[in-house]
């Protein structure tokens, strides 16, 4: 106790899990679900775990099954996930760099110069502030349009609105509609609100706040904010444009649309289809070529500090320039001017290499688990699931409890163990004072 103590940024997973039980506590109560009987404790303990994971998966029909006061909850329970996701990772920050040398925390400052330093109370304020004025501004522009275009009683508008905008930008995927936003896919000033609120939440405030702070000098910014606004900008064009390319004649999907409809359709499932979760083409429907697609951009997840799952963007490019520097038989792995230092590239391969072994775990435990699956659908489920996505093909409902269970522990998996890790991987970074002699072992 004493040693955690000393680290308080280990005891988050014990206060998201505190967080996890309580809600489910509460979802159980008869008068959180519409047919008013006691919740089965698995589903409750799921739904608490997607919604404070801000992973959005549901074992039920979200808007039929759970009463306004269950919903209610949903949407108090994916709030506190996001902004106790973004706290914990500025105290990691905040923490770390004060716990490693002075050589090495100079180093994690200027990589995130918005976080390294500062009055921890002034930092906590400007993430809350940016989180509400950003959802405020999305519930406003949909609620709006749900009110004058569609018919919806202002109250009812607002609701719709609000609780949309909160899943989307804390990257969870719940909805109102049983159907997702699969009945707006063509709808501009609804889909895009919901998309870029997505993404701005997806990108996390460090690389957030200097890329505004900054945002006239890009080649000034650190290797993280370059990594993760580039690469996400990537992720989405490609993802984007090859989505669109699958599913152009997919009459299921969007191959009825007009051009406008199938680019604005696929954009949007597309970023919100990294970390966000929501369904705004049918996912069940989509075509074989499209699933890997998906599963790539969702192990991939958001950026570092973020509300986004998955093993983070910067890991992934940064493994991209390892690869890269090796090929070119390059002795320093550089990005933008900076050399990169060793112990960041074994952390990313760490995480990476981890993040593959439960992927894989748990879709042979899911195949295992389930009988006439396929092999691809039980992948997009658990990398669904570990990535805190949300996005399924329906696997999840008709999964028996030991499959629910194993999905739940994915999901608490997915949010606090990267977080954890990277704490526990700075915290105990240490120097010895000698070397062993070196050798050089066949590989390949």
């Amino acid at each position: 106790m004493r040693r955690l103590l000393r680290h308080p940024v280990r005891l988050v997973p014990f206060g998201f899990l505190a967080v996890i039980l309580f809600g489910t506590g509460l979802l159980m109560l008869p008068w959180a679900t519409s047919h008013h009987r006691y919740t089965p404790f698995v589903t409750a303990l799921f739904t608490a775990t997607s919604a404070v994971s801000v992973t959005g998966m549901a074992v039920n029909d979200t808007p039929n099954y759970w009463t306004n006061f269950g919903l209610a909850m949903i949407t108090v329970l994916t709030q506190l996930g996001g902004l106790g996701i973004l706290t914990g990772a500025a105290l990691v920050i905040l923490v770390v760099s004060r716990q490693l040398g002075l050589r090495n925390r100079l180093l994690v400052q200027a990589e995130t110069a918005e976080f390294g330093v500062g009055d921890v109370r002034q930092l906590l304020v400007r993430i809350a502030a940016t989180v509400f004025v950003t959802e405020a501004v999305m519930t406003a522009v949909i609620g709006g349009r749900l009110w004058l275009t569609y018919g919806y009683p202002p109250g009812r508008a607002l609701w719709f609105a609000a609780f949309d905008s909160i899943q989307a930008f804390n990257n969870g995927g719940f909805s109102l509609y049983s159907d997702g936003l699969v009945g707006f896919s063509r709808d501009p000033l609804v889909g895009l609100p919901l998309g870029l609120g997505a993404i701005i939440g997806g990108l996390g405030f460090p690389a957030l706040f200097e890329a505004v702070r900054a945002w006239r000098r890009p080649g000034h910014w650190a290797i993280a904010t370059k990594l993760t606004i580039w690469g996400s900008g990537a992720l989405i064009l490609l993802g984007f444009a090859a989505l669109l390319v699958n599913e152009w004649r997919n009459p299921n999907t969007i191959g009825g649309f007009g051009i406008g409809g199938k680019v604005l359709a696929s954009f949007t499932q597309i970023a919100l289809s990294r970390t966000g979760g929501f369904d705004v083409i049918h996912v069940d429907r989509l075509t074989e070529e499209s699933y890997p697609l998906l599963i790539v951009l969702m192990f991939i997840g958001g950026g570092s500090a973020s509300t986004a799952g998955g093993i983070k963007v910067s890991t992934f490019f940064l493994l991209a320039f390892v690869i890269w520097a090796e090929l070119r038989g390059e002795p320093d792995v550089t990005v933008g001017g900076r050399r990169v230092a060793t112990a960041s590239q074994r952390q990313a391969l760490t995480v990476a290499l981890l993040s593959v072994a439960v992927v894989v775990a748990g879709t042979v435990t899911v195949i295992v688990l389930t009988e006439n699956i396929r092999y691809y659908k039980a992948l997009f489920e658990v990398t669904s699931a570990f990535s805190t996505t949300g996005l399924s093909t329906g696997l999840a409902a008709e999964l028996k409890p030991p499959g629910q269970y194993l999905l739940t522990g994915l999901m608490y998996i997915g949010r606090v163990g990267p977080l954890t890790l990277g704490s526990a991987i700075a915290l105990n970074t240490r120097r010895r004072r000698y070397r062993y002699p070196e050798e050089q072992p066949i590989v390949g």
